[in-house]
């Protein structure tokens, strides 16, 4: 298909798409508890497994829904019929695929936390405590966790490819799924093996940002969406062109609210990524630009694992003073502003491009 057609005469907005994702995320849900309580040994087994799937309801209800409203996009952005309900299943696949994602991501990090409620690795942590089962707590959250989390890459490919689109378009996504998979893989270890390091690079960070931002929340669900549409190359590439430079704006302004955000708004403790010291470009930034006293007080307070209330202020006094968070709010700027001269070059209708433009804004013009 061509990115030249008309754009459609019944404009469908964000709200809506989320809508439909999140309706057929709940159907698929409702099945899959069906299909997986018949298989529990008894009636024990059974409640557990109930119990399981509501924790993965409540972890997947919420959220920014960004990749699936890209995935959208990128299908309208070639063609794709506004109405068909197969691009909704496949985008809501990718929410799947991010539950995954960040139920692993948040035992790597030893989150407590995620939107506010207690991780999924703490709430079985908590439960196996309740209920004063046998042995470590701590093991048997991880545990459940991680299953729960394969679980859901699981999903993630049964619903695509249950989603109805014509199976030679499904079979043309595969590589790009595959791909995007190890990107998202090679994105979490530089993460892990940067946060081993006692010194941050900006660089790495950006590297970082690279494959486990822009690459994974909106280069390749703009792709997934504009494959399954029969998008040629040229589309494909502006996808690309807008969205590099956008994800990584996103991710700046992520750990801007990781560093300064309400816990209200954000779900997370204030200060978060200074706590955990997380390898952020925010985080490295300040490295860079602190004079002597200023990366002596940093290193300090680093050396001694997380933070408390007082260091996470001073943390963000030498963050402010150093001149790191204007830097980074200017990168933001001069990144979004490039992502909106890819998207001014791109042909697709105009309402695809109001839309990605709406899209942009909310992702990088945010509290949450």
């Amino acid at each position: 298909m061509t990115s030249t057609i008309p754009a459609t005469t019944h404009p469908v907005d964000v709200d809506d798409v989320r809508e439909r994702v999140d309706a057929a995320l709940s159907r698929f849900l409702d099945m899959q508890e069906d299909r997986y309580r018949a298989m529990a040994a008894d009636d024990t087994g059974r409640a557990q497994w109930a119990a399981a799937i509501d924790t993965l309801r409540s972890f997947l209800i919420g959220g920014k829904r960004l990749r699936p409203a890209f995935c959208y996009w990128g299908w309208r952005g070639a063609g794709g019929d506004a109405e068909d309900e197969g691009v909704i299943a496949a985008a809501a696949a990718l929410e799947l695929l991010h539950a995954f994602a960040l139920i692993h991501d948040d035992i790597i990090d030893e989150s407590d936390t995620r939107r506010g409620a207690p991780s999924l690795h703490r709430q079985h942590a908590q439960l196996h405590h309740a209920e004063a089962m046998r042995g470590s707590s701590e093991l048997f959250g991880t545990s459940v966790a991680l299953l729960l989390g394969d679980l859901c890459l699981a999903w993630f490919h049964e619903l695509l490819g249950s989603s109805g689109l014509p199976p030679q378009r499904l079979a043309a996504v595969q590589p790009m799924v595959a791909q995007s998979f190890a990107e998202l893989v090679l994105g979490q270890y530089l993460d892990v093996a940067e946060q081993a390091r006692s010194t941050h690079s900006v660089e790495r960070a950006r590297t970082i940002i690279h494959y486990k931002t822009a690459k994974y929340t909106i280069e390749r669900p703009l792709h997934l969406g504009g494959l399954l549409a029969g998008a040629d190359a040229d589309l494909l590439d502006s996808y690309t062109g807008y969205a590099l430079p956008l994800g990584e704006a996103f991710q700046l302004r992520d750990d801007v609210l990781g560093a300064f955000g309400d816990a209200a708004v954000t779900g997370k403790p204030v200060g978060d990524d200074l706590r955990t010291r997380k390898p952020t470009v925010l985080l490295a930034t300040a490295r860079r630009r602190a004079d002597a006293a200023q990366l002596a007080e940093i290193d300090q307070a680093f050396a001694a694992g997380d933070l408390d209330d007082e260091q996470v202020r001073r943390a963000q006094s030498i963050i402010v003073d150093s001149g790191a968070l204007a830097e980074c709010e200017q990168l933001i700027t001069r990144h979004a502003d490039t992502a909106r001269q890819a998207l001014a070059a791109m042909r697709v209708p105009r309402h695809v491009r109001a839309m990605l433009t709406e899209l942009l804004v909310a992702a990088t013009d945010r509290a949450w």
